[in-house]
């Protein structure tokens, strides 16, 4: 029985759970996008992180150790993730794990359903899965973080992944229905509160910023807060009202290929109330300009 995933880590099908580990490492870092620049790099790191999601989980392991390549229509699995591409012609990391255990979409259904759907062509089953809807912080939705979840009386923590979006659903394993000795899942459709301060736009972040006239008209350094940490920024003479300055890679990480977006801050020129000047200033100004 062909079992592809292996040879995408490099491994042997009896190979340990550290050798797995330890493959996966090394082939991260020869194709990861900040550090290999040739175009099919990208692909390749999410096949490598695919791969890796299903034979790191003992669970996904044991169905992929007793189907195999079955679980692909019986392609190999690189002839799959091609298959199944995002929009932009780019590997949909996302898909290729729903459409191998379940999710929708007539993909492996795994053993909490007891059958596979369009790929192996068994049928039946009983669904145990669960629905459930959480709203997480927006700074969560950035940073990552623990979330807890009650579901028909039972509380537990689940853990976000940085740059989750709005719309996306986690599958929380175990925590279904129970039927013949059987659980299903929890499916949880993630909405991420809006923030007062950030405005996401794909995987950059913009927030406006108060500069003092003082400092925008002589320079000077200002304190920023980001959702990583505070920054000192550096702001230049004649500085204009709605000016942009950009921290590279302090936005939002992507999933798929974990590179950081941007943190655009956006200059708002605080203009002093005039009546609140030095009487001598005022005039003087009011001479000038």
């Amino acid at each position: 029985m062909s079992k592809s995933l292996y040879e995408t880590l490099g491994v042997s099908e009896n190979a340990s759970a550290d050798e797995i580990k330890k493959s996966y490492r090394k082939l991260a870092r020869q194709y990861h996008p900040d550090i290999n620049k040739d175009e099919s790099a990208v692909d390749k790191f999410k096949e490598i992180n695919a791969a890796y999601e299903v034979l790191s989980d003992k669970d996904k392991k044991a169905q992929y150790d007793q189907y195999g390549d079955q679980m692909f229509g019986g392609q190999n699995f690189h002839d799959f993730a091609s298959g199944h591409r995002g929009q932009g012609g780019s590997v949909d990391l996302d898909e290729i794990l729903r459409q191998m255990f379940g999710g929708g979409g007539g993909g492996f259904s795994g053993g909490q359903q007891g059958s596979f759907g369009g790929f192996g062509g068994f049928g039946g089953g009983v669904n145990l899965d669960r629905q459930a809807k959480i709203t997480i912080p927006f700074t969560v939705s950035v940073l990552g973080g623990k979330h807890q979840v009650t579901t028909s009386g039972d509380s537990f923590d689940i853990k976000i992944p940085a740059g989750i979006k709005s719309g996306e659903t986690m599958r929380v394993r175990g925590k279904g229905e129970k039927h013949g000795g059987q659980t299903g899942d929890l499916l949880i459709k993630v909405e991420v509160a809006s923030s007062d301060e950030y405005e996401r736009k794909g995987d950059n972040l913009y927030k406006t910023i108060d500069v003092p006239l003082k400092t925008a008209w002589f320079g000077g350094k200002i304190e920023v807060s980001t959702p990583e940490k505070e920054v000192s920024l550096k702001v230049p003479k004649n500085t204009k009202n709605g000016q942009k300055f950009r921290l590279k890679g302090k936005g939002v990480p992507d999933r798929k290929t974990a590179l950081k977006g941007d943190l655009y801050l956006v200059a708002n020129i605080v203009v002093p109330d005039v009546d609140e000047l030095d009487s001598e200033l005022r005039e003087l100004l009011e001479k000038k300009l």
